[in-house]
């Protein structure tokens, strides 16, 4: 026992003195995305920080927890939602790393490598082996809550005849689920379950020299664990962005096998929390692949139209950053707008980035109107790319909303990530097809992409349709606002749907919540939010839908002082639904900031196919008696902006128990979970058609 002490001892002084070099050299791990908690904070040497920025205090603290989870001495998903890389440069550097590294292992590294969706992959999607861990996930969790390495990990077999015991588990005999997919919509057994459940199958590899891979998994509902031939890869928490685990040195030439654990479970300080109004469907629910890169390769870029104090008409000048992953300072990196005309070579600092601003000879900004997307290829040594990318300008001025320097009005829509027709979560492009024709359908211009970031499909869907998009994070009424370790979770999923997305034209607005409680330690929480989100992209507005107004027989008034934070306030009420009759919306007066207003939420329920009186709850009639009269309503609010009915489709909800009426649905949609059209949508459809609704200033 005191001789594993003293290593372990010896080890932990070389960690930190890593630890130390890496805060000397914390440029090398900008561009690479750092999960850290103020809790792992506390448990560093008072001596280990000097140092001068909470930048470089973040960067040292990444790495300190990194070491602790291959110590085994900390729960991984405590305070962590994804574990970074020592960079190579450093780790060869350190002679004490020989000491480390037979306790230790490999390092893993985990990124988002932007564009991927632009690059040539290796689909993993198909059928993959399951099997259930049911609570408490003895096959998952040690009895001290770590992370198992040594159980459904290993995709050993039963002995039959003779030979060591296996857990009493085997993939090669166990059933499918497909992926992309949740398993609630697959098997009945499982409509309900959240749970672990472990996902494995074989794939065929041929590494090749001077070149790395990278395991991309495009979301897992809620946490995740990978192993590749039995070695942990990576970890993440969050159910709606994509990660990318790097298994250069784990992949063999021909057979390899992947299991990945996913837990569905609910969590208190989860984000979302315990308790919200859509269905937890559990699994690899987005695409999963391969894709193999050159050592120094091209993870994130933002090739954006410059952003000024004012939108200058003809400004044709192109502004960003490309980041090279572990290249050289001075690496030439190009960037080629060619229907543009516009063309520069630049070179990488010592971060690996190289910013660039360059003056297009033509260039057609986009709108709904005329939604031109430019080819953008981008080339770092032997890495290239080529991206779709559409250039424009959003900012607000008083009370308007200016899209290149016009004022507009949005006629949107909510719309959750669920599958039309067949249910579970929408994954492929004829989902997408689908919930786009409706969008054509409504004549809507914007889309609520609630209440979470969606499949990057969407988003390329809306680039190429012109549909504006708010696109959110799932801060959802009751999140654990007191806690750090969560706020440092939020940050984590902010700059995965930011640096995901930066480069769609479609996205105008990132929104931090919704329908948070008005008290003072959520409104700082989610303030510091917000600006960690302008200082993420500073080209685009911020939002939250709140549902904080008070009402009292005629006025309305929302006095929240998060509003003080956001550039566009989202307001959510259900006047004839949740509280009061359809017609009083008629006579309400509203109380508001002196800022763009979208109408974020506003309806009731009905079935489609329910008929009766207008006064019959349930009933289409009566939703339509709601709309009809929220639309006088908003005929009289000026600073309004813009519009999204709750809810595009009925969408399964756990919380929704009518039988008959609800029978496990959020009856709200303008259409059924069938697509059929209810009286409401025709209602929003002319309004939209007419611009009946609302002023663009």
């Amino acid at each position: 026992m005191k001789r594993d002490n003293a290593k372990r001892s010896q080890s932990t002084g070389c960690a930190l003195k890593v630890v130390r070099l890496i805060m000397r050299r914390n440029t090398s791990m900008q561009g690479n995305s750092t999960r850290v908690s103020p809790y792992v904070a506390a448990k560093l040497p008072k001596s280990m920080l000097h140092v001068s920025t909470k930048a470089n205090v973040q960067r040292m603290v990444a790495m300190f927890l990194t070491l602790q989870r291959f110590t085994k001495t900390m729960n991984p998903f405590k305070n962590v939602t994804a574990l970074p890389l020592i960079p190579r440069n450093i780790t060869a550097a350190f002679g004490c790393l020989a000491l480390m590294l037979p306790a230790f292992g490999q390092q893993p590294f985990q990124t988002l490598i932007v564009g991927l969706d632009h690059r040539t992959v290796t689909s993993l999607n198909g059928d993959w082996h399951y099997l259930v861990d049911q609570a408490p996930g003895r096959a998952l969790y040690t009895s001290t809550g770590a992370i198992n390495d040594h159980s459904y990990a290993m995709n050993t077999h039963p002995n039959i005849f003779s030979g060591k015991h296996n857990e009493e588990y085997d993939f090669a005999t166990a059933p499918t689920l497909r992926v992309p997919g949740d398993w609630n919509s697959q098997v009945p057994e499982l409509f309900s379950y959240e749970g672990v459940v472990w996902y494995q199958r074989d794939f065929d590899a041929q590494p090749k020299p001077g070149t790395r891979t990278f395991l991309h998994i495009g979301a897992a509902n809620y946490r995740s664990h990978v192993w590749v031939n039995q070695k942990r890869v990576c970890d993440h928490e969050g159910g709606f962005t994509p990660f990318d685990c790097e298994v250069t040195a784990i992949l063999h030439p021909g057979f390899n096998f992947v299991v990945i654990a996913v837990d569905a479970t609910r969590l208190v300080d989860g984000i979302p929390s315990v308790g919200y109004d859509w269905y937890n469907y559990g699994g690899l629910t987005r695409d999963v692949s391969l894709v193999t890169v050159p050592t120094a390769f091209i993870d994130d870029y933002d090739v954006h139209l410059a952003h000024g104090a004012r939108f200058e008409p003809g400004n044709t000048e192109l502004t960003g950053y490309v980041h090279v992953l572990d290249a050289p300072t001075g690496t030439s990196v190009t960037v080629d707008v060619p229907e543009a005309g516009a063309r520069a070579t630049v070179r990488t600092d010592a971060n690996g980035r190289a910013p660039f601003s360059i003056k297009a000879s033509n260039l057609t900004l986009w709108s709904p109107e005329s939604p031109k997307l430019y080819k953008v290829s981008l080339t770092a040594g032997t890495d290239k790319l080529t991206d779709d990318i559409g250039f424009r300008d959003i900012r607000v001025d008083g009370t308007r909303i200016l899209l290149n320097g016009k004022a507009i009005f949005l006629k949107g829509v909510n719309a959750h990530a669920v599958a039309p027709i067949r249910g579970g979560r929408a994954n492929t492009d004829a989902d997408v097809a689908i919930i786009f024709s409706y969008l054509k359908d409504l004549n809507a211009n914007f889309v609520r992409l609630c209440h979470y970031p969606h499949d990057e499909r969407m988003e390329r869907m809306a680039d190429r349709e012109g549909i504006m998009v708010w696109s959110e994070i799932p801060n959802w009424q009751h999140i654990s606002f007191d806690k750090p370790e969560v706020y440092a979770k939020d940050v984590d999923m902010l700059k995965e749907m930011i640096r995901r997305d930066r480069n769609k034209a479609s996205i105008i607005l990132w929104s931090v919540s919704n329908e948070t409680g008005n008290n003072p330690i959520r409104t700082k929480f989610l303030t510091d939010l917000a600006n960690e989100a302008r200082t993420l992209d500073p080209t685009r507005l911020i939002t939250s839908a709140l549902n904080s107004e008070h009402i009292e027989g005629s006025n309305a008034v929302l006095n929240d002082p998060l509003t003080d934070a956001l550039d566009v306030v989202g307001v959510n009420e259900y006047i004839g639904w949740y509280g009061g009759e359809p017609e009083d919306a008629d006579n309400m007066h509203w109380t508001l900031p002196e800022k763009p207003i979208i109408m974020s939420e506003f309806g009731s329920e009905a079935k489609q196919g329910n008929h009766g009186t207008d006064k019959q709850r349930w009933t289409e009639e009566q939703q339509a008696n709601v709309y009809n009269h929220q639309l006088v309503m908003f005929a009289k609010i000026p600073q309004l902006r813009g519009t999204t009915p709750w809810v595009l489709t009925d969408f399964r909800s756990t919380t929704r128990n009518v039988p008959k009426l609800q029978d496990g649905y959020n009856r709200k949609g303008l259409l059924s979970e069938q697509g059929d059209k209810k009286q409401a949508f025709f209602i929003m459809q002319k309004a939209y058609k007419d611009n009946s609704v609302g002023k663009p200033e």
